[in-house]
């Protein structure tokens, strides 16, 4: 494949490819004085003075970042991705159902959560319901509005996957007398699972970061805890970057374990090749 010749796009000549480098060298010389007249401006302001950054080695802060901090958002990630999935294995099937009066419902509730803001749904259950329910109602508006949003999502992915299946699988089932209900739970669902993974993983990683979204409804959490911090200590632009660095080792860690979690199920070759594949279609914007 790599010997191939390019049905996309001609091969740069010697000239153009001397002119592709000096731009990459300009726009790195370019970026890298950008970031040093950055932190030049930060270092005369005070930002990198070790007491702005005292409270994160602080052993009770730490503490507190770490229990009311990380682990309240991986207790929130975690129901928001188990009830995600729940939702749109649920309505994902339903979409596919023959009767309209299940895939009806099932289309319209998909198509509306996923055009809602995530935002916006979790401001609007906590002004139905957690309001008057303290660090409870903000904590479970923050996780139904990631179920309904993600699970949307999910419900198209796995409608998706389902599809992707070869339609002979579903006729081999119906040939020997399988209802379609059984052929899609014991047929084309553990197939479909191998192709839907990639997506998966990819959402889980969405709803972990938009768990800081919760701070708009005073949800607790990271952000909340972190907010008190820079209003207390005013160090806004240590505090910002302390934030980033946890919820980037999270991501991180979260995607590493479902990527190990892949390669377990699939087997790494067939997982590698799943993944090229979903990115193939993302990029070229089919729906397998």
């Amino acid at each position: 494949m790599s010997g191939a010749p390019s049905v996309l796009f001609d091969a740069p000549g010697p000239a153009t490819v001397r002119r592709h480098r000096l731009y990459t060298v300009l726009a790195l010389v370019v970026l890298a004085g950008a970031l040093a007249l950055v932190g030049w401006r930060l270092y005369v302001e005070g930002q990198f003075a070790y007491d702005q950054w005292e409270v994160f080695i602080t052993p009770r802060f730490v503490e507190a970042i770490l229990v009311d901090g990380v682990w309240v958002v991986l207790q929130m990630a975690a129901a928001a991705v188990v009830l995600s999935l729940a939702f749109g294995l649920v309505f994902g099937v339903a979409k596919l159902a023959e009767s309209p009066l299940v895939r009806l419902p099932a289309t319209y509730v998909v198509e509306f959560f996923r055009a809602v803001p995530v935002l916006l749904l979790m401001i609007l259950i906590f002004f139905s319901y957690g309001v008057t329910r303290g660090d409870s109602g903000a904590y479970w508006s923050v996780v139904l509005a990631l179920m309904l949003y993600n699970g949307s999502v999910l419900a198209e992915v796995v409608r998706a996957g389902i599809l992707a299946v070869p339609k002979g699988q579903s006729e081999a089932g119906l040939a020997i007398g399988l209802a379609r209900g059984r052929v899609t739970r014991l047929i084309l669902l553990p197939q479909a699972v191998k192709i839907m993974l990639p997506s998966i993983i990819s959402q889980c990683v969405v709803a972990l970061k938009d768990t800081s979204l919760g701070y708009a409804v005073a949800a607790p959490g990271l952000v909340r805890l972190m907010s008190s911090i820079y209003q207390q200590f005013g160090n806004q632009f240590a505090t910002l970057v302390v934030t980033a660095a946890l919820y980037v080792l999270m991501c991180s860690a979260l995607t590493l374990l479902a990527t190990w979690v892949q390669r377990r199920y699939v087997g790494e070759k067939q997982a590698l090749a799943i993944s090229e594949t979903a990115g193939t279609d993302a990029a070229t914007g089919k729906v397998v």
